[in-house]
């Protein structure tokens, strides 16, 4: 199966049909005890207790199926709280999950096929709104204190106000667009052009959003299927472009000079299979991570990109990918077969060492990091 997204998640969407893969993983490598606690058993962690960490885990289920979820794992004492936003709500999150961020308190989850954005308060989970009346959303990104931008496979980007919590604008976007970062008070948007086309007619690029004036600026011709977006300490943005879902082109990986607008630097992977996905970086902003049959490091001041993985999949289905913002420790998902409940593996970001090995649900395909600190560190 060639596969490194959901039904809205870019190769899923075109190949999940098509082949079948079984992958045998080895569960029982973790260094220490996990602990799995049923749905409705673990309460949410407390706001009160900052002696603990941990991470939310996003579930995003099968397309139409609606079973997406989200799991959280505390990295403390390794328990794991399955199915946390029904245990607590008492329904179902929806179809197709793509992510979470947490803004003043509150986590966004992005759920595609339902064509909504669950908000919850934290540390609770508690349902506190739904947003609706997106086109098919794939990601959010906070502007400011009072607007944040939303992506969508069809029509255009929503603007969101974060005071009434709904959609008050758009701005025209006739292409799919993905992710976004922020640069000054432009916001540069990965577009990978018309989604009922071929590769050989989209037009990818880049567009460039003055977020004060709501309004697209400026455009960056990029490679096909530009997704995953980040920005370093340097202040350049790197862009992962998978070449397409029906590999037209070599991957790329290009770095981008927000100043200028333009791209400066073309790194190009050597094969045309086994497309890269899920670029990330790490909290300094000197690294960055991405998924290749394995995790590769590659620090933003190299000349090429890693021709081997720093941590190879070892016959996991490697899908989703983050990075712990406290310590650097990698995280990363097992997808398995796409029908089995997947895992999370954490590893040492300097020795690739696994430490631990957490159960998870249905396709789990991304991390959220609330802003906790370690125990005995000062907030």
């Amino acid at each position: 199966m060639i596969v490194y997204r959901t039904l809205f998640s870019i190769k899923r969407l075109y190949s999940i049909l098509s082949i079948i893969i079984l992958i045998f993983g080895i569960f029982s490598c973790s260094k220490s005890p996990i602990r799995i606690v049923d749905p409705g058993q673990q309460p949410p962690p407390s706001s009160s207790d900052t002696s603990h960490r941990g991470v939310y885990v996003i579930d995003e289920g099968n397309f139409n199926w609606g079973n997406s979820s989200v799991t959280y794992i505390d990295l403390t004492d390794s328990v794991v709280s399955k199915n946390v936003f029904k245990s607590v709500n008492d329904k179902d999150l929806g179809d197709v999950a793509e992510g979470m961020k947490i803004f003043n308190g509150k986590g966004f989850i992005v759920v595609n096929n339902s064509n909504k954005i669950e908000v919850v308060s934290l540390p609770s989970f508690k349902s506190f709104t739904s947003i609706t009346g997106f086109n098919s959303p794939r990601a959010i990104e906070f502007i400011d204190s009072s607007k944040a931008y939303v992506t969508n496979l069809y029509k255009d980007i929503s603007i969101v106000d974060l005071k009434s919590l709904t959609i008050t604008k758009t701005i025209s976007v006739p292409n799919w667009t993905e992710g976004m970062v922020k640069f000054k008070h432009y916001v540069f948007v990965s577009c990978v052009g018309a989604y009922s086309l071929p590769n050989s007619q989209r037009r990818a690029k880049l567009i460039v959003i003055d977020s004060d004036l709501d309004k697209i600026v400026d455009s960056i011709a990029s490679g096909k299927e530009p997704l995953e977006i980040v920005l370093d300490k340097r202040e350049k943005i790197w862009v992962l472009c998978s070449g397409g879902y029906d590999q037209y082109e070599a991957p790329t990986l290009i770095r981008i000079n927000p100043d200028l607008m333009i791209a400066e630097k073309i790194f190009t992977f050597p094969s045309i299979n086994d497309a890269p996905s899920r670029l990330c970086i790490n909290s300094l902003g000197d690294t960055l991570y991405f998924l290749k049959d394995g995790i590769f490091q590659m620090p933003v001041t190299s000349s090429a990109i890693p021709g081997t993985p720093f941590i190879p999949s070892n016959g996991h289905l490697f899908y989703g990918l983050g990075i712990d913002p406290v310590n650097g420790n990698i995280f990363v998902t097992d997808a398995v077969d796409f029908t089995q409940n997947g895992w999370v593996y954490r590893y040492n970001q300097l020795t690739g060492a696994l430490l631990n090995s957490y159960a998870a649900e249905r396709i789990p395909t991304s991390f959220c990091f609330p802003k906790q600190v370690a125990a005995g560190k000062k907030k």
